[in-house]
């Protein structure tokens, strides 16, 4: 696919967040940054649409804090219907990882996802997700 060349105009602030977001991610440079920016919101975009997707929940949360299990528990089964398997790893007294393997519509697991990651004392949350049908 041939590139096109255009010029771009940001702020100081925001184009040393961009240089930022180049180092951290190993991009070789802003524009390689900016392809998969733009890339990623036009998938983010597609993904608002009722496309039959698969994937899987990952969240990360303290184990001794017992309620979000419950909440977590709470959630999962208000979403049945999406739901494939659940599975968690204790990685140490701290931390378990939670995995959540979905499918249906790319909305209603978004949604799901949104109300999983959402709840408070989880650590980190993610929702991958790949066409199905």
């Amino acid at each position: 696919m041939a590139l096109k060349r255009f010029g771009v105009s940001l702020e100081d602030e925001l184009l040393e967040a961009l240089d930022g977001y180049v180092t951290e991610n190993g991009f070789a440079n802003r524009s390689q940054a900016i392809r998969f920016l733009v890339e990623k919101n036009v998938a983010e975009k597609k993904w608002q649409c009722d496309h039959i997707v698969a994937g899987t929940i990952v969240i990360m949360y303290d184990q001794a804090r017992q309620e979000i299990a419950s909440k977590i528990t709470a959630v999962q089964q208000r979403y049945q219907d999406v739901m494939l398997s659940s599975s968690q790893y204790y990685l140490n007294e701290a931390f378990c990882l939670h995995i959540a393997t979905v499918t249906g519509t790319a909305f209603r697991l978004t949604e799901f996802s949104d109300r999983l990651i959402t709840i408070k004392g989880i650590k980190h949350g993610k929702l991958v997700m790949s066409r199905a049908d």
